[in-house]
């Protein structure tokens, strides 16, 4: 990712669609999973709200792999503008670090990797959850970020709202993603009323842009790749599949709007209605950008076992809107800032 002033125009933006964002100043804060393509995006508004409104908040991010971390936020000094903590989700402690706000973003997203390990996708999923709730014992919030794929597969394609659930097959091992992400928000709550812990939940649509990693298997991450190594966008479907898109920006401040006006307990989607649009349509978004064409391909048995097992994970934004949080870039837009900034 390019940072770039562009990237900080952008940042500034949706920095106006957090309401009351001067609550987080003076906060200590600390993003896990804050190399991925949402954590980092959350990382940059809190160091932009440092640099451009000194808003003095002690930012903590947690990652494995201190280079990866050095060299994504490459702009920024560590030790300086943020903290690195050393993070293994099955055996992580705080010590004697004070936080605030923990925002949970770390967990295995890629399709490829869910397909291959879907063990370890439930074993950090739950474990990882339980582990980082038993460490960050006084803070006034936890954020965990969820996933759209909770809500399973139903017939029609009308929005998703916070209650609404469908089927999921169990003994599916694609499934192990969208199962252990039910039982995580299960674990919040659960910790919510034995502990008295304040969490609220996060549920994001399909999430894209500058930020995501190269090794990111997901198509929104895959067909701008294409591009910027001139190549055409190879679809392994006919794309008919309808998806809540939205760019990464602008799930991050929908996420820090939750952190700071969400209702303890509650659980909200994180959706753009104005990029609601099936996978051909992201991919007609890109290649227009990109100057590309389209072309379809025939995926093989493995790249089948890794595909999303909803057809509509259209979710409705009401209730995250009601906060006073809005996005702000299009499909089409997304589209082309994913271009310029990879």
């Amino acid at each position: 990712m390019t940072y770039s002033d562009l990237y900080w125009d952008d940042v500034h933006k949706v920095v106006e669609q957090i309401p009351h964002v001067s609550n987080l100043f003076g906060k200590s804060i600390l993003i896990t999973g804050a190399t991925g393509l949402i954590g980092s995006s959350i990382a940059d508004i809190l160091l932009f709200l440092n640099k451009e409104y000194n808003a003095k908040i002690h930012i903590v991010l947690a990652g494995r792999n201190k280079q990866k971390l050095s060299e994504r936020f490459y702009f920024f000094s560590e030790n300086i503008d943020f903290y690195f903590l050393q993070y293994e989700a099955t055996s992580f402690e705080m010590n004697e670090i004070h936080i605030d706000y923990v925002i949970h973003s770390a967990s295995n997203a890629d399709p490829k990797m869910i397909s291959e390990q879907p063990v370890e996708t439930i074993l950090s999923n739950i474990i990882g959850l339980s582990t980082l709730f038993k460490s960050a014992k006084e803070t006034q919030r936890f954020l965990y970020i969820s996933s759209s794929e909770v809500y399973g597969r139903k017939k029609d394609n009308n929005p998703y709202k916070e209650e609404d659930f469908g089927f999921v097959d169990i003994l599916n091992p694609r499934a192990s993603y969208p199962s252990s992400k039910r039982l995580a928000e299960t674990l919040c709550a659960a910790y919510g009323k034995e502990y008295k812990k304040d969490f609220v939940i996060v549920r994001p649509g399909h999430i894209y842009g500058p930020t995501a990693s190269q090794s990111d298997t997901r198509a929104s991450s895959q067909f701008p790749r294409d591009i910027l190594l001139g190549r055409n966008i190879v679809m392994k479907s006919s794309g008919t599949q309808l998806r809540s898109y939205c760019y990464c920006l602008d799930c991050a401040s929908a996420i820090l709007s939750v952190l700071i006006n969400g209702k303890n307990g509650d659980a909200y989607n994180v959706s753009n209605k104005d990029s609601i649009v099936t996978i051909r349509q992201m991919a007609e978004a890109f290649a227009v950008a990109g100057n590309v064409e389209i072309v379809l391909d025939i995926p093989s048995d493995n790249e089948k076992a890794s595909f999303n097992l909803m057809d509509n994970s259209n979710l409705d934004s009401s209730k995250i809107e009601a906060l006073g949080w809005k996005a702000i870039f299009s499909m089409n837009e997304g589209a082309k800032r994913t271009l310029l900034l990879m």
